[in-house]
């Protein structure tokens, strides 16, 4: 495939996860569909995995990739060095994503317990009794799991998608690149 086209796919596809992603960021301020005070949020929401990572930065890739017309090609060298820098903006963007949902995961989720207003799960070993621990915010338990592992997949999914499009930028910038039938290939290939 064209790494042009290529790109442009991405870009394409990277809109509606991008989207997704920020969704499940903002119900994750409304712990079990209610909103609740600011200081009863887990640590991790405030980090903005899924705005600022899997969201913004992933969107830049998509704003950047968008209007890429078979980069290295045509007269437009430049465009493959501009499409592996912002690939290379959304893996790290996804990235972040990726590494808060796995802290959020392993952590759990900041819950009223007997003893107070306290992380439970933070350095248990044995996690399935825990889950009746949470007391308020009424399931908490489910719905930061739930919308974590969300921007956990699709994080991995953005990253990977990102990932291959630097592979495929250089390729293009190394190689060359094509314009609609026919291929230009430079004499380092």
């Amino acid at each position: 495939m064209c790494p042009g086209a290529f790109a442009k796919c991405l870009g394409i596809s990277l809109l509606p996860l991008s989207v997704v992603c920020v969704l499940c960021n903002i119900l994750l301020f409304f712990p079990g569909g209610t909103p609740v005070d600011t200081k009863e949020l887990s640590e991790e929401v405030w980090y903005f995995g899924g705005i600022l990572g899997s969201g913004v930065l992933v969107t830049l890739v998509f704003l950047g990739l968008k209007n890429n017309d078979c980069c290295g090609c045509c007269g437009n060298a430049s465009c493959g060095r501009s499409s592996i820098l912002f690939a290379a903006v959304g893996v790290l963007g996804a990235g972040y994503s990726v590494v808060v949902s796995v802290l959020a995961i392993k952590r759990g989720p900041f819950c009223q317990t007997s003893e107070g207003w306290k992380y439970p799960f933070e350095n248990s070993r044995q996690t399935n009794y825990l889950w009746k621990e949470c007391l308020q915010p009424l399931d908490v338990v489910h719905w930061n799991l739930s919308l974590f592992s969300v921007l956990l997949a699709l994080g991995l999914i953005q990253a990977v998608l990102c990932a291959v499009q630097v592979v495929n930028g250089l390729l293009g910038a190394l190689c060359g690149d094509c314009c609609g039938e026919t291929y230009r290939i430079n004499s380092a290939c």
